[in-house]
């Protein structure tokens, strides 16, 4: 039985290394889905609160956080990168280093 959009979707959300990130658009191309960057976004919405998919691993393919800049959602994504040893400079996380190839 073949996996829905959204099985494909959290499965690579789900395998997304410690320490890496990745964009919607990325989990979508790598789900298989290469324009289903809005799906991405709205899976990350409706996912629950007690989801162990490191949804904060997800960022834009500008290398920044979409929350807005100081919203609790922001320094709750903003922190957990910090801890997984994600550097920021000017609120941008450098997509050379940390995306996750």
């Amino acid at each position: 039985m073949e996996l829905s959009k959204e099985e494909k979707i959290y499965t690579v959300m789900a395998n997304i290394p410690l320490g890496k990130v990745a964009s919607y658009g990325q989990v979508a191309a790598m789900a298989g889905l290469p324009s289903n960057a809005r799906l991405v976004g709205r899976l990350l919405k409706l996912m629950p609160k007690d989801s162990t998919i490191p949804w904060h691993r997800v960022i834009n393919s500008q290398g920044k956080i979409s929350f807005p800049e100081g919203s609790s959602q922001y320094i709750t994504q903003h922190q957990l990168l910090i801890c997984e040893g994600v550097t920021f400079k000017n609120n941008r996380v450098n997509m050379r280093i940390y995306r996750w190839l």
